[in-house]
C-alpha cells in the first residue's frame, strides 16, 4: 500500500457501515431482479468483481434469487487517483463473455464508483449488443457528476464531494478492510 497517492484521508464508511450498505444494495437489486428467470451479474474489474461476488451471495442467501451467472469484464479509463489513462475507454473482451448467449437475461453490472460515466456507458453499450431482457447498474459509490446520460439503478452511497477529491473504495481482496475513504490529494505532490 506504499504506492497510494499522497494526501489527507478520511474514512467515510467503515467495515461495519459497509455491511449495512451492501444489505441496502442487495435489497434494491432484489426488487429489480424479482421474477427474472435468467440473471447474469457482471463485475467490472478490479473492485467491481469482489463487490459483485458479495452482492450475488446476498441476493441468493437473503432474497432467494436463483443462482445467477457470474462474469467479470476488464474496463479501464482512469487510474485510482482519477488520472486519465486512456482518452477512449479500454474494454477487454474475455473469450468466455464473447461466446456466451445473454439474450433474454437480466444483467446487473456492478462497479465500485460511478464517476463521469464513460466506462459504464461503454460497458452498457457492449452488453446491449447481446440482446438482454434488461440491463441494470449497481455502484457502491455514486459521485453524482456523470457527464453522460447514465445512472446507477442500485446505489450504495451518494457522495457529492469536491471535484479534485478522490473516492477510494477499499474492497478485499485488494485491500485488507472493506471501507470507503475520501482522499484530498496533496497538490504539491502532483
Amino acid at each position: 500500500m506504499d504506492d497510494l497517492p499522497v494526501g489527507k484521508r478520511a474514512c467515510l464508511y467503515d467495515a461495519t457501515q459497509m455491511s449495512a450498505v451492501m444489505d441496502s444494495m442487495a435489497r434494491q437489486a432484489a426488487v429489480l431482479l424479482y421474477g427474472c428467470p435468467k440473471i447474469a451479474i457482471i463485475g467490472i474489474l478490479r473492485r467491481g468483481a469482489p463487490l459483485a461476488d458479495r452482492l450475488t451471495q446476498l441476493l441468493v442467501e437473503k432474497y432467494q434469487i436463483p443462482k445467477p451467472i457470474r462474469l467479470d469484464l476488464s474496463v479501464k479509463r482512469y487510474a485510482d487517483d482519477l488520472t486519465l489513462l486512456h482518452p477512449e475507454t479500454q474494454l477487454n473482451e474475455d473469450r468466455q463473455i464473447a461466446g456466451i448467449d445473454l439474450s433474454g437475461y437480466a444483467l446487473l453490472i456492478v462497479d465500485d464508483v460511478l464517476y463521469t460515466g464513460h466506462s459504464l456507458l461503454r460497458v452498457v453499450e457492449y452488453f446491449a449488443k447481446k440482446n438482454p431482457a434488461q440491463i441494470r447498474v449497481a455502484c457502491l459509490a455514486d459521485r453524482k457528476v456523470s457527464v453522460l446520460p447514465i445512472k446507477a439503478d442500485v446505489v450504495g452511497v451518494d457522495l457529492q464531494i469536491a471535484p479534485g477529491d478522490v473516492v477510494e473504495c477499499h474492497v478485499p481482496p485488494y485491500e485488507p478492510t472493506f471501507e470507503i475513504n475520501l482522499l484530498q490529494l496533496d497538490v504539491s505532490q502532483k
